[in-house]
Protein backbone atom coordinates (compact mmCIF):
# COMPACT_ATOMS: atom_id res chain seq x y z
CA UNK A 1 0.00 0.00 0.00
CA UNK A 2 1.13 3.12 -0.93
CA UNK A 3 1.24 6.65 1.41
CA UNK A 4 -1.58 8.44 -0.59
CA UNK A 5 -3.94 5.43 -0.37
CA UNK A 6 -3.38 4.62 3.30
CA UNK A 7 -3.56 8.79 3.76
CA UNK A 8 -6.91 8.52 1.74
CA UNK A 9 -8.18 5.76 3.44
CA UNK A 10 -7.37 7.39 7.06
CA UNK A 11 -8.65 10.21 6.31
CA UNK A 12 -12.12 9.13 4.56
CA UNK A 13 -12.70 7.27 8.32
CA UNK A 14 -14.12 10.99 9.67
CA UNK A 15 -12.11 10.33 13.17
CA UNK A 16 -8.72 11.39 12.32
CA UNK A 17 -7.53 15.09 12.80
CA UNK A 18 -3.75 16.81 11.64
CA UNK A 19 -1.10 18.39 13.70
CA UNK A 20 1.98 19.48 12.91
CA UNK A 21 2.76 16.58 9.85
CA UNK A 22 1.64 13.84 12.21
CA UNK A 23 -2.60 12.08 11.37
CA UNK A 24 -4.11 10.97 14.82
CA UNK A 25 -7.01 9.24 14.82
CA UNK A 26 -9.68 10.50 17.26
CA UNK A 27 -12.06 8.67 19.59
CA UNK A 28 -14.96 10.64 19.20
CA UNK A 29 -16.55 9.20 22.52
CA UNK A 30 -13.50 10.53 24.69
CA UNK A 31 -14.36 12.27 27.71
CA UNK A 32 -13.68 15.92 27.73
CA UNK A 33 -10.88 14.69 30.25
CA UNK A 34 -9.42 12.27 27.84
CA UNK A 35 -10.02 15.40 25.11
CA UNK A 36 -8.13 17.53 27.30
CA UNK A 37 -5.10 15.00 27.55
CA UNK A 38 -4.88 14.74 24.32
CA UNK A 39 -4.68 18.83 24.08
CA UNK A 40 -1.83 18.57 26.06
CA UNK A 41 0.70 15.96 24.69
CA UNK A 42 0.08 17.50 21.09
CA UNK A 43 0.33 21.18 22.32
CA UNK A 44 3.47 19.92 24.80
CA UNK A 45 5.24 17.52 22.25
CA UNK A 46 4.42 18.44 18.10
CA UNK A 47 7.22 20.80 18.54
CA UNK A 48 9.59 17.96 18.60
CA UNK A 49 10.47 17.43 14.98
CA UNK A 50 13.47 14.92 15.48
CA UNK A 51 11.17 12.00 13.71
CA UNK A 52 10.84 11.56 10.34
CA UNK A 53 7.74 12.43 9.10
CA UNK A 54 7.83 9.67 6.29
CA UNK A 55 8.31 6.90 9.27
CA UNK A 56 5.58 6.78 12.25
CA UNK A 57 3.15 9.79 10.64
CA UNK A 58 -0.22 7.81 11.39
CA UNK A 59 -0.58 8.11 15.51
CA UNK A 60 -3.23 4.99 17.10
CA UNK A 61 -4.73 5.57 20.45
CA UNK A 62 -3.97 2.76 22.57
CA UNK A 63 -3.87 2.34 26.63
CA UNK A 64 -7.10 3.73 27.09
CA UNK A 65 -8.05 0.54 29.11
CA UNK A 66 -5.51 1.52 31.38
CA UNK A 67 -6.36 4.89 32.11
CA UNK A 68 -3.93 6.73 30.74
CA UNK A 69 -3.40 7.83 26.55
CA UNK A 70 -0.67 6.84 24.55
CA UNK A 71 -0.37 6.83 20.52
CA UNK A 72 1.50 4.36 18.85
CA UNK A 73 3.17 5.66 15.30
CA UNK A 74 2.56 3.84 12.40
CA UNK A 75 2.98 4.28 8.82
CA UNK A 76 1.92 2.72 4.93
CA UNK A 77 5.30 0.01 5.94
CA UNK A 78 4.33 -1.31 9.09
CA UNK A 79 0.67 -1.60 8.18
CA UNK A 80 1.37 -3.32 4.64
CA UNK A 81 3.83 -5.99 6.57
CA UNK A 82 0.80 -6.70 8.94
CA UNK A 83 -1.64 -6.91 5.92
CA UNK A 84 0.85 -9.85 3.94
CA UNK A 85 1.61 -11.51 7.65
CA UNK A 86 -2.48 -12.09 7.92
CA UNK A 87 -2.98 -12.64 3.90
CA UNK A 88 -0.11 -15.52 3.97
CA UNK A 89 -1.31 -16.93 7.08
CA UNK A 90 -4.78 -16.96 6.53
CA UNK A 91 -4.21 -18.12 2.83
CA UNK A 92 -6.82 -15.13 1.98
CA UNK A 93 -6.69 -13.17 -0.78
CA UNK A 94 -8.32 -10.81 -1.09
CA UNK A 95 -9.55 -9.98 2.10
CA UNK A 96 -13.14 -9.40 2.67
CA UNK A 97 -14.49 -8.40 6.17
CA UNK A 98 -17.70 -7.70 7.78
CA UNK A 99 -16.28 -5.06 10.38
CA UNK A 100 -18.39 -4.04 13.54
CA UNK A 101 -15.25 -2.02 14.84
CA UNK A 102 -14.90 1.46 14.85
CA UNK A 103 -12.15 3.05 12.74
CA UNK A 104 -9.96 4.64 15.84
CA UNK A 105 -9.42 1.25 17.26
CA UNK A 106 -6.45 -0.94 15.90
CA UNK A 107 -8.17 -3.93 14.48
CA UNK A 108 -11.24 -1.57 13.13
CA UNK A 109 -8.82 0.22 11.24
CA UNK A 110 -6.82 -2.85 9.81
CA UNK A 111 -9.82 -4.16 9.10
CA UNK A 112 -9.96 -1.37 6.28
CA UNK A 113 -6.50 -1.52 5.78
CA UNK A 114 -6.49 -5.11 4.70
CA UNK A 115 -9.76 -4.99 2.09
CA UNK A 116 -8.13 -1.82 0.83
CA UNK A 117 -4.32 -3.51 -0.14
CA UNK A 118 -6.27 -7.02 -1.41
CA UNK A 119 -9.38 -5.53 -3.38
CA UNK A 120 -11.10 -7.64 -1.18
CA UNK A 121 -15.46 -6.30 0.02
CA UNK A 122 -15.36 -4.22 3.03
CA UNK A 123 -18.80 -3.78 5.04
CA UNK A 124 -19.23 -1.95 7.84
CA UNK A 125 -22.24 -3.30 10.11
CA UNK A 126 -22.75 -3.02 13.86
CA UNK A 127 -22.64 -5.27 16.74
CA UNK A 128 -26.11 -4.22 17.52
CA UNK A 129 -27.71 -5.10 14.19
CA UNK A 130 -26.17 -8.14 14.24
CA UNK A 131 -27.91 -9.16 17.78
CA UNK A 132 -30.87 -7.66 16.56
CA UNK A 133 -31.06 -10.47 13.78
CA UNK A 134 -29.82 -8.40 11.11
CA UNK A 135 -27.09 -10.24 8.80
CA UNK A 136 -25.69 -9.53 6.08
CA UNK A 137 -25.66 -12.54 3.20
CA UNK A 138 -22.63 -13.88 2.79
CA UNK A 139 -20.43 -15.70 -0.08
CA UNK A 140 -18.52 -17.94 2.66
CA UNK A 141 -15.08 -15.55 2.18
CA UNK A 142 -15.71 -13.12 4.63
CA UNK A 143 -14.15 -12.94 7.91
CA UNK A 144 -15.17 -10.83 11.26
CA UNK A 145 -13.89 -9.44 14.28
CA UNK A 146 -16.14 -10.14 17.87
CA UNK A 147 -15.44 -9.61 21.37
CA UNK A 148 -16.43 -12.33 23.71
CA UNK A 149 -19.77 -10.84 24.83
CA UNK A 150 -20.71 -10.53 21.58
CA UNK A 151 -20.16 -14.12 20.62
CA UNK A 152 -21.70 -15.33 23.62
CA UNK A 153 -25.18 -12.95 22.76
CA UNK A 154 -25.04 -14.67 19.25
CA UNK A 155 -24.93 -18.12 19.88
CA UNK A 156 -27.77 -17.82 21.96
CA UNK A 157 -29.66 -17.66 18.84
CA UNK A 158 -29.90 -20.72 16.74
CA UNK A 159 -30.50 -18.33 13.31
CA UNK A 160 -27.81 -16.35 14.20
CA UNK A 161 -25.31 -19.61 14.58
CA UNK A 162 -26.06 -21.12 10.84
CA UNK A 163 -25.01 -17.20 10.57
CA UNK A 164 -21.84 -17.71 12.35
CA UNK A 165 -21.48 -21.37 10.23
CA UNK A 166 -21.37 -19.50 7.18
CA UNK A 167 -18.42 -17.09 7.79
CA UNK A 168 -14.71 -18.13 6.66
CA UNK A 169 -13.21 -17.24 10.10
CA UNK A 170 -14.31 -15.18 13.33
CA UNK A 171 -11.61 -13.84 14.97
CA UNK A 172 -12.07 -13.37 18.64
CA UNK A 173 -10.64 -10.51 21.07
CA UNK A 174 -11.17 -7.54 22.78
CA UNK A 175 -10.74 -10.01 26.62
CA UNK A 176 -10.46 -13.31 27.71
CA UNK A 177 -13.17 -16.17 26.92
CA UNK A 178 -14.47 -17.75 29.37
CA UNK A 179 -14.33 -21.87 29.04
CA UNK A 180 -18.17 -22.50 28.47
CA UNK A 181 -18.22 -20.27 25.81
CA UNK A 182 -15.12 -21.63 24.20
CA UNK A 183 -16.68 -25.35 24.42
CA UNK A 184 -20.21 -23.91 22.70
CA UNK A 185 -18.19 -22.26 19.67
CA UNK A 186 -16.60 -25.87 19.20
CA UNK A 187 -20.31 -27.69 19.38
CA UNK A 188 -21.34 -25.52 16.96
CA UNK A 189 -18.41 -25.63 14.65
CA UNK A 190 -17.34 -22.23 14.25
CA UNK A 191 -14.68 -21.32 12.41
CA UNK A 192 -13.35 -19.69 15.49
CA UNK A 193 -9.60 -18.34 16.32
CA UNK A 194 -8.23 -16.78 19.23
CA UNK A 195 -5.11 -14.17 18.08
CA UNK A 196 -2.91 -12.37 19.94
CA UNK A 197 -1.61 -8.20 18.97
CA UNK A 198 -1.66 -4.70 20.26
CA UNK A 199 -1.95 -1.59 18.68
CA UNK A 200 1.89 -1.29 19.08
CA UNK A 201 2.17 -4.04 16.74
CA UNK A 202 -0.46 -3.33 14.04
CA UNK A 203 -2.99 -5.89 15.62
CA UNK A 204 -2.50 -9.39 15.39
CA UNK A 205 1.17 -11.31 15.41
CA UNK A 206 -0.05 -14.58 16.77
CA UNK A 207 -3.22 -16.52 15.54
CA UNK A 208 -4.44 -20.12 15.60
CA UNK A 209 -6.13 -21.09 12.37
CA UNK A 210 -9.92 -22.42 12.67
CA UNK A 211 -8.81 -25.93 11.99
CA UNK A 212 -6.12 -25.70 15.10
CA UNK A 213 -9.17 -24.09 17.09
CA UNK A 214 -11.38 -27.29 15.80
CA UNK A 215 -8.86 -29.74 17.29
CA UNK A 216 -8.76 -28.43 20.34
CA UNK A 217 -6.11 -25.83 20.64
CA UNK A 218 -6.65 -22.87 23.41
CA UNK A 219 -3.63 -20.86 22.83
CA UNK A 220 -3.44 -17.85 21.01
CA UNK A 221 -1.91 -19.77 18.05
CA UNK A 222 1.82 -19.63 16.32
CA UNK A 223 3.95 -16.42 15.08
CA UNK A 224 2.05 -15.00 11.72
CA UNK A 225 4.91 -14.54 9.20
CA UNK A 226 5.86 -10.87 9.89
CA UNK A 227 6.45 -11.43 13.34
CA UNK A 228 8.97 -13.09 15.70
CA UNK A 229 8.21 -13.88 19.34
CA UNK A 230 10.40 -14.58 22.21
CA UNK A 231 9.86 -15.58 25.96
CA UNK A 232 12.43 -13.48 27.75
CA UNK A 233 13.21 -13.44 32.25
CA UNK A 234 12.52 -10.01 33.40
CA UNK A 235 15.27 -10.81 35.64
CA UNK A 236 18.67 -11.63 33.48
CA UNK A 237 16.83 -10.72 30.28
CA UNK A 238 17.55 -14.33 28.68
CA UNK A 239 15.85 -15.51 26.61
CA UNK A 240 13.55 -18.70 28.52
CA UNK A 241 13.57 -22.13 26.89
CA UNK A 242 10.25 -23.74 25.23
CA UNK A 243 7.62 -24.55 28.11
CA UNK A 244 9.08 -21.73 30.62
CA UNK A 245 7.09 -18.47 31.32
CA UNK A 246 8.61 -14.75 30.80
CA UNK A 247 7.84 -11.77 29.21
CA UNK A 248 6.52 -11.38 25.67
CA UNK A 249 8.83 -9.90 23.24
CA UNK A 250 7.86 -8.69 19.67
CA UNK A 251 10.27 -8.13 16.94
CA UNK A 252 9.32 -7.78 13.01
CA UNK A 253 8.32 -4.92 10.01
CA UNK A 254 4.74 -4.36 12.04
CA UNK A 255 5.82 -3.20 15.27
CA UNK A 256 5.53 0.49 15.65
CA UNK A 257 7.97 3.26 14.92
CA UNK A 258 8.05 4.72 18.73
CA UNK A 259 4.89 5.93 20.95
CA UNK A 260 4.45 9.87 19.80
CA UNK A 261 6.50 11.70 19.28
CA UNK A 262 9.69 9.44 20.73
CA UNK A 263 11.37 6.89 18.17
CA UNK A 264 12.17 3.22 18.82
CA UNK A 265 16.05 2.24 18.49
CA UNK A 266 14.76 -1.07 16.82
CA UNK A 267 11.80 -2.54 15.61
CA UNK A 268 11.31 -5.01 19.04
CA UNK A 269 8.86 -4.18 21.40
CA UNK A 270 8.73 -5.85 25.34
CA UNK A 271 5.08 -6.21 26.05
CA UNK A 272 3.54 -6.02 29.03
CA UNK A 273 2.12 -9.33 29.22
CA UNK A 274 3.67 -12.60 30.54
CA UNK A 275 3.34 -16.16 28.43
CA UNK A 276 5.41 -19.63 27.37
CA UNK A 277 5.86 -20.84 23.65
CA UNK A 278 5.49 -24.38 23.90
CA UNK A 279 8.15 -26.94 21.64
CA UNK A 280 5.66 -26.47 18.32
CA UNK A 281 5.99 -22.27 18.77
CA UNK A 282 2.41 -22.15 20.02
CA UNK A 283 1.66 -18.71 22.35
CA UNK A 284 -0.09 -19.25 25.82
CA UNK A 285 -0.69 -16.00 27.27
CA UNK A 286 -0.76 -16.17 31.24
CA UNK A 287 -1.31 -12.52 32.54
CA UNK A 288 0.14 -9.31 32.60
CA UNK A 289 3.18 -8.13 34.87
CA UNK A 290 1.06 -5.61 36.18
CA UNK A 291 -1.56 -7.70 37.19
CA UNK A 292 -0.33 -9.46 40.53
CA UNK A 293 -1.59 -8.46 43.74
CA UNK A 294 0.43 -8.75 47.04
CA UNK A 295 -1.56 -9.50 49.72
CA UNK A 296 -0.36 -10.57 53.19
CA UNK A 297 2.51 -11.05 51.11
CA UNK A 298 0.94 -13.58 48.65
CA UNK A 299 1.23 -13.14 45.17
CA UNK A 300 -2.22 -13.59 43.51
CA UNK A 301 -2.67 -13.24 39.83
CA UNK A 302 -5.84 -11.21 38.64
CA UNK A 303 -5.79 -12.76 35.46
CA UNK A 304 -5.51 -16.02 36.97
CA UNK A 305 -8.45 -15.48 39.00
CA UNK A 306 -10.71 -13.70 35.94
CA UNK A 307 -9.84 -16.88 34.07
CA UNK A 308 -11.08 -19.60 36.97
CA UNK A 309 -14.70 -17.36 37.88
CA UNK A 310 -15.83 -17.52 34.33
CA UNK A 311 -16.73 -20.84 34.47
CA UNK A 312 -19.58 -19.23 36.66
CA UNK A 313 -22.70 -19.45 34.61
CA UNK A 314 -25.16 -16.47 34.54
CA UNK A 315 -22.08 -13.83 34.45
CA UNK A 316 -21.69 -11.77 31.37
CA UNK A 317 -18.16 -10.32 32.21
CA UNK A 318 -15.92 -10.07 35.03
CA UNK A 319 -12.88 -7.90 36.41
CA UNK A 320 -10.57 -9.32 38.85
CA UNK A 321 -8.60 -5.98 40.78
CA UNK A 322 -5.92 -5.63 43.40
CA UNK A 323 -7.78 -2.59 45.72
CA UNK A 324 -5.89 -1.32 48.79
CA UNK A 325 -6.61 -2.92 52.04
CA UNK A 326 -5.50 -1.68 56.00
CA UNK A 327 -4.50 -5.31 57.19
CA UNK A 328 -3.28 -6.92 53.93
CA UNK A 329 -1.50 -4.69 51.75
CA UNK A 330 -4.19 -5.53 48.69
CA UNK A 331 -7.39 -7.63 48.66
CA UNK A 332 -8.34 -9.33 45.23
CA UNK A 333 -12.07 -7.80 44.40
CA UNK A 334 -14.49 -8.63 41.93
CA UNK A 335 -16.27 -6.63 39.37
CA UNK A 336 -19.11 -8.61 37.72
CA UNK A 337 -21.67 -7.87 35.57
CA UNK A 338 -24.88 -9.98 35.47
CA UNK A 339 -28.61 -9.89 34.99
CA UNK A 340 -28.93 -13.03 37.93
CA UNK A 341 -29.95 -12.02 41.56
CA UNK A 342 -27.46 -14.45 43.11
CA UNK A 343 -24.71 -13.86 40.97
CA UNK A 344 -22.68 -13.16 44.13
CA UNK A 345 -23.42 -16.28 45.85
CA UNK A 346 -22.53 -18.30 42.49
CA UNK A 347 -19.33 -16.65 42.45
CA UNK A 348 -18.81 -17.32 45.83
CA UNK A 349 -19.80 -20.35 46.17
CA UNK A 350 -17.19 -21.28 43.34
CA UNK A 351 -14.55 -19.46 44.60
CA UNK A 352 -14.46 -21.54 48.26
CA UNK A 353 -14.91 -24.78 46.20
CA UNK A 354 -11.66 -24.31 44.09
CA UNK A 355 -9.64 -21.23 45.00
CA UNK A 356 -6.86 -21.19 47.41
CA UNK A 357 -7.69 -19.43 50.93
CA UNK A 358 -5.23 -16.28 49.96
CA UNK A 359 -6.68 -16.30 46.40
CA UNK A 360 -10.35 -16.08 47.65
CA UNK A 361 -11.82 -12.36 46.69
CA UNK A 362 -12.75 -10.09 49.85
CA UNK A 363 -15.79 -8.60 47.66
CA UNK A 364 -17.96 -9.23 44.95
CA UNK A 365 -19.17 -6.13 43.76
CA UNK A 366 -22.60 -5.90 41.32
CA UNK A 367 -22.72 -3.89 37.96
CA UNK A 368 -25.39 -3.67 35.51
CA UNK A 369 -24.86 -2.62 32.20
CA UNK A 370 -25.97 1.01 32.66
CA UNK A 371 -22.43 1.57 34.81
CA UNK A 372 -20.79 -1.10 32.95
CA UNK A 373 -17.26 1.01 32.46
CA UNK A 374 -17.05 -0.54 28.51
CA UNK A 375 -15.89 1.08 25.56
CA UNK A 376 -17.69 -0.38 21.71
CA UNK A 377 -15.47 -2.84 21.40
CA UNK A 378 -16.58 -4.69 24.45
CA UNK A 379 -13.52 -3.82 26.10
CA UNK A 380 -13.54 -2.76 30.16
CA UNK A 381 -12.01 0.48 31.17
CA UNK A 382 -9.88 -1.08 34.23
CA UNK A 383 -8.70 2.52 35.56
CA UNK A 384 -12.63 3.67 35.67
CA UNK A 385 -14.10 -0.01 36.99
CA UNK A 386 -11.27 0.50 39.67
CA UNK A 387 -12.74 4.05 40.57
CA UNK A 388 -16.60 2.82 40.70
CA UNK A 389 -14.81 -0.29 42.83
CA UNK A 390 -13.58 1.89 45.32
CA UNK A 391 -16.78 4.15 45.46
CA UNK A 392 -18.42 1.11 46.03
CA UNK A 393 -16.61 -0.57 48.98
CA UNK A 394 -16.22 2.55 50.47
CA UNK A 395 -12.29 2.45 50.66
Amino acid sequence: MERAQLESLVAATGCAEQHGGYTFLIDPHWTPVQRGKFNEIIQSEISNRHSKFDQGWLCIPTGGSSGGLKFSRHDEVTLGAAVRGFCEHFELTPVNVIDVLPPWHVSGLMARVRCAATGGRYLAWQGKMLEAGEWPELSGEEIISLVPTQLQRLLSHPRAVAWLQGLKVIMIGGGPAWSGLVKSAQAAELPVVFSYGMTETAAMVAAQTPTEFAKGDRSSGRAMPHARIEIYDEDSGLLVEAGQSGVVRISGESVMRGYFPEDLNEPSFATADLGRLDSYGFLQIEGRRDDVIISGGEKISARGIESQLRAVDGIVDLVVLGLPDREWGEVAVVCFLSDAADGETALRDWASAHLKKHQRPKWFLRFNATDWPSNQQGKVNRAELRRLAIDKSAI
